[in-house]
């Protein structure tokens, strides 16, 4: 009887000793994670601290590829007559009008564009009617806007806007189900748009060609910068004949 007793107290023993240990495991498990959640967020509440965290990104605007002062002295010198702050305003309007049209199931709320842009947000618009979905754009505001990029194609050249944003921006199925974004939450986002130089927008949207090359009407000669006054090669006048045009050709989300 004894023994068995002596047994029970044994058994009793070591699963107080094991209990201590597991507690005192813990014990130093959330310890230790205060102790980070302190050290790293300010707060001994790791949750809150993730939710800070969380917050803070939600917040902050996201850098843009600054090259302005890069390429605006070549973009000058290949059309004296650019307006940079008057393109900047365009390209905004175009990015918030575009978002606004997705926003909106209706193509006609962009204001600024070619028709190559049109289509590609007239084939989202569908994609989304399709799939039953609704994706809407609230609250947007810009933060910054800056030339990123600046390239000459045979005829065309291209200068690249980026800017930094912010919106509300939520992806529901036909019965209102959330399927991606928050509601309660900011999204910082940034976004390349494309404006386009052509010298004969006409045909080169009909024929959606980005390799088309221009030449002189008199010599046949190719033009070799977009913003030449005359053939460099037999002195014909181009400017007469260009259709001097800055259009959109494209609005996408960079990350």
């Amino acid at each position: 009887m004894y023994t068995a007793m002596a047994g029970i107290i044994i058994i009793l023993v070591l699963m107080l000793v094991v209990i201590g240990c597991v507690a005192y495991g813990v014990w130093r498990i959330k310890h230790a994670v205060r102790k980070f959640s302190q050290d790293a967020f300010g707060t001994s509440d790791i949750r809150e601290g993730f939710r800070q965290v969380e917050q803070e990104y939600a917040s902050t605007p996201k850098s843009v590829a600054a090259m302005t002062s890069l390429y605006l002295p070549k973009i000058k010198k290949d059309f004296p007559e650019f307006q940079y702050d008057e393109m900047k305003v365009r390209a905004e309007n175009a990015l918030t009008s575009y978002l606004l049209a997705v926003t909106g199931m209706n193509p006609g709320l962009l204001k600024e564009g070619n028709q190559e842009l049109h289509d590609k947000l007239e084939m989202r618009i569908s994609m989304l009617k399709g799939n039953g979905t609704r994706e809407r754009y609230d609250s947007i505001k810009l933060h910054r806007t800056e030339i990123s990029d600046y390239k000459k194609r045979n005829g065309r050249c291209i200068i690249t806007f980026q800017t930094a944003l912010q919106y509300y921006h939520t992806l529901k199925d036909e019965n209102g189900k959330l399927l991606e974004g928050r509601e309660d939450m900011l999204t910082q986002s940034k976004y390349n748009t494309d404006v386009i130089y052509i010298q004969d927008r006409a045909l080169v949207e009909e024929e959606r060609d980005f390799a088309l090359g221009l030449n002189c009407p008199n010599c046949g000669a190719p033009i070799s910068g977009t913003g030449s006054k005359v053939c460099e090669y037999c002195g014909t006048p181009i400017v007469e004949l260009n259709l001097y045009a800055w259009s959109f050709s494209n609005i996408a989300e960079v990350q």
